[in-house]
């Protein structure tokens, strides 16, 4: 079965092409580019250099969230209308669980994070195991103080963009605390392709018009609307 895979939910940006388990090609970038100018043509000049049209394509998975606001939007707009352009189905995973999957070669406990702003991360917890990955609690919005008092001193590997930001704040309070190798860090096209796949050998696709982001919070400027509100007599 091959699927083609789109990250764009954090600063980076990825596609993948798998067969099954099989990583055919893979497109990363992390230059700063908004995903709008860069997404696509990754996916179509990976797909023309491996020769593969995409009527080839089974199916398409992407990371629909949490993380950015915009980044997400993209990513899930661009599967929505290459689904629906191509009759095939789809699949949005978990960004962090798709960070997990893309450190699968660790072994021990995966701190997934993103920054989340306003002391906050987008987080959730996994182990590995003989490159087997289980997950230990939802997707959250977490503060960093409280995130603290969980782990403990408990070993962790930091994946994911805001692993820099969890090492440096809470080092000291977390001796456990190790940041992934910089290539299992970021989150990947691949990442969402092996997050992916068990839904699609188990029939567990939707239809384009089916396919949601998750947040997980309001968007900022929502927020400040309702405040707004909430402040009027």
């Amino acid at each position: 079965m091959k699927i083609l895979s789109f990250e764009s939910s954090a600063v980076s940006a990825s596609v993948a092409l798998t067969d099954g388990e099989k990583l055919i090609a893979q497109s990363f970038q992390n230059c700063g580019l908004t995903h709008s100018r860069t997404l696509l043509p990754m996916a179509e000049s990976l797909l023309a250099n491996c020769g593969i049209a995409l009527s080839s394509v089974d199916g398409f998975a992407v990371a629909a969230g949490p993380g950015s606001f915009t980044g997400i939007r993209i990513g899930v707009a661009t599967v929505k209308g290459l689904a629906l352009g191509t009759d095939k189905p789809c699949v949005g995973v978990s960004t962090l669980e798709a960070m997990a999957h893309g450190a699968h070669a660790l072994h021990g406990s995966l701190c997934c994070v993103m920054d989340a702003r306003a002391g906050q991360v987008y987080n959730a917890r996994f182990t590995c195991e003989n490159g087997i990955i289980t997950r230990l609690c939802d997707d959250r919005a977490v503060k960093l103080t409280e995130l603290a008092q969980e782990i403990g001193n408990t070993p962790q590997f930091l994946v994911g963009d805001g692993a820099d930001l969890c090492y440096n704040t809470l080092k000291e309070q977390c001796a456990g605390l190790t940041l992934a190798p910089p290539e299992l860090r970021w989150p990947t096209g691949y990442g969402v392709a092996a997050a992916a796949l068990p839904r699609f050998l188990r029939g567990e696709t939707c239809t384009p018009q089916q396919l949601d982001a998750v947040y997980l919070r309001k968007p900022q400027a929502e927020q400040m609307r309702l405040a707004g509100l909430q402040g009027k007599p």
